[in-house]
């Protein structure tokens, strides 16, 4: 499905709205186009709407689209999906960010696959507050650890916390919003990667710096 301008400007001023309370503008905000499933072509409209952050969950796709989409300068793209040992080294000079690293190991392979880029990675440190056996993402008492060892390395930067909710109800999502932006605190982190396209608006309430919006945008994926 194509990109919707009616779509943007509505998630667009929702953002605001949820914003205004705490005296936040938009542009506080890293609006997370989430492309996964969408072809090349709907990425290229959504980005002459104005939108340049798109979230992949694969690293293959990830990487065919990065090279259809060459061309566009200021496209930023964002690992958001469970990155895969044996996809680093495809993963690490293409994206901006990587919102899933849950381990000091997964954080150490993407330093030393990021060596020879010209910019620190930006990395958010996937939290598993819910302790979901199924789920990714270490829990919170090993933030520091993971944190202590960014600071010996040389090409990662750990901007923040990330959390993909329990499925809950929307105060107890909520909930877990503010307990990672509580978490995020006590570790001296201003990031937080938290909201998709059902409860970005309550995210916001609580925080958030970066929300992962796909079907609000794009509507359902093909």
């Amino acid at each position: 499905m194509a990109c919707d301008p009616q779509r943007l400007e509505r998630v667009q001023r929702n953002i605001r709205a949820s914003l205004a309370k705490d005296g936040r503008a938009l542009d506080d905000v890293v609006l997370i186009a989430v492309s996964k499933g969408h072809p090349p072509e709907t990425i290229r409209e959504a980005y002459g709407c104005g939108l340049r952050d798109f979230g992949e969950n694969y690293a293959q796709e990830l990487r065919g689209k990065a090279e259809v989409l060459a061309d566009l300068p200021e496209l930023r793209w964002h690992m958001i999906g469970h990155v895969q040992g044996n996809k680093v080294k495809v993963l690490a000079p293409l994206v901006t960010a990587v919102h899933t690293v849950d381990s000091l190991r997964l954080l150490s392979r993407l330093d030393a696959a990021r060596g020879e880029c010209d910019r620190c990675l930006e990395v958010f440190i996937q939290v598993n507050l819910s302790r979901e056996t199924q789920k990714s993402g270490c829990p919170p008492e090993n933030v520091g650890e993971i944190i202590d060892g960014a600071a010996r390395l040389a090409n990662v930067e750990v901007v923040g916390l990330m959390l993909v909710p329990a499925r809950a109800e929307l105060g107890e999502r909520r909930a877990s919003f503010r307990e990672l932006r509580e978490l995020a605190e006590q570790h001296g982190l201003s990031g937080l990667s938290m909201g998709m396209s059902e409860d970005y608006e309550v995210a916001l309430k609580e925080g958030a710096t970066h929300v992962r919006v796909g079907q609000a945008l794009f509507g359902p994926r093909p």
